[in-house]
């Protein structure tokens, strides 16, 4: 018992040590960059494409230009020392892609966390009580509470944060999980066979759910489900995958038909390739239904908008069934219906 609570003040003095030794980093990158007025000096160089990029550093403000492509590169740039348990927000990864861009550093700070008899030691960011309970290694149950409580012993806890779970008996967690987006694919004739881009980022959701916690021996063994609510849903990611086709030979004649009637050559695949799909580039192409023609138009007497000769000229009909397809965004989503609808 002697020999562990030597190890306990040992490590709030190391704590202790460990706190003046990142102030003083802290301060000293500070003092490099602060300016004669106070704490908005700019850097006194100015490049072409660079940003401004504000840091927030607990109660230091540092003001830069700079070409770093990212918040990590940033603060290399800046000769900031981040130190393990410190939390920057945006994440280090994040790409600065606007001027005046902020970042915030929030230092980590020795924390105690005491739940019955048992004394946890951490360093950590946050503020929120719970998320340090958590980063603890500790379960919150609903209706537990966690507080601040006093520094009573300085040998044990050192200038660390001290705050006390209180049970209350509760056996009912409710935590929130991840919902996993899902992944589709869209052809897109403008795009070349082979070729795919992402056009949708994919999010997960997030929902809050309701266990009821089954204990024996005072160890948990199992967790039943009880509720659910979904906070924020989660976001398809969408990856467009190339669907344009050559023009084969035989479809010269139409694609002739269909320059004349307006359609540009960045969307004559696509309009060839829904032609062909609904009618074969036939004029007279009928059907039971009533459709006619080229754009199978449902009566064929709609085309007379585009023209007298609607009947029996292909470059009136695929001037009709330009107009049409303008519902779908132009000939590529017309076409990128088709192939999930199998119509237009």
């Amino acid at each position: 018992m002697r020999l562990s609570r030597k190890i306990e003040q040992a490590f709030s003095l190391v704590i202790a040590i460990s706190l003046v030794i990142v102030f003083a980093v802290v301060a000293g990158v500070s003092v490099k960059n602060a300016s004669a007025e106070g704490d908005e000096e700019q850097s006194t160089y100015i490049t072409e494409g660079a940003k401004f990029v504000t840091f927030y550093d607990e109660g230091n403000k540092l003001i830069v230009k700079t070409e770093a492509k990212t918040v990590r590169e940033a603060i290399e740039r800046a000769d900031i020392v981040i130190n393990e348990g410190d939390k920057v927000e945006p994440g280090l990864d994040t790409e600065i892609n606007a001027d005046n861009f902020f970042i915030n550093i929030y230092r980590a700070r020795p924390v105690v966390v005491k739940d019955g008899k048992m004394t946890k030691y951490l360093m950590t960011a946050s503020y929120d009580l719970k998320t340090i309970v958590k980063e603890a290694g500790l379960t919150i149950y609903d209706g537990d509470e966690v507080d601040f409580a006093p520094n009573e012993d300085f040998l044990e806890t050192g200038v660390a944060s001290t705050y006390r779970v209180t049970r209350n008996g509760g056996r009912t967690l409710t935590m929130e999980e991840e919902i996993p987006f899902a992944e589709s694919e869209v052809k897109d004739a403008s795009m070349e066979k082979g070729t795919s881009e992402v056009r949708q980022l994919g999010e997960v959701g997030m929902k809050k759910v309701t266990y009821n916690v089954l204990y024996v021996d005072n160890v948990e063994v199992s967790r039943e489900l009880v509720g659910e609510d979904v906070v924020k849903e989660p976001v398809d990611r969408i990856v467009a995958v190339g669907a344009k086709k050559s023009i084969p030979p035989e479809w010269e004649t139409c694609a002739s038909w269909a320059r004349q009637a307006g359609v540009s050559e960045a969307d004559l695949s696509a309009a060839l390739d829904l032609i062909y799909h609904e009618s074969g580039c036939r004029v007279d192409a009928a059907n039971p239904s009533g459709a006619y023609g080229i754009p199978q138009a449902l009566p064929g007497s709609k085309m007379a908008s585009a023209g007298a000769d609607w009947e029996t000229n292909p470059v009136t009909q695929i001037r009709w069934m330009a107009g049409y397809v303008s519902r779908y965004g132009g000939w590529q989503g017309a076409i990128n219906f088709w192939y999930s609808h199998g119509w237009y």
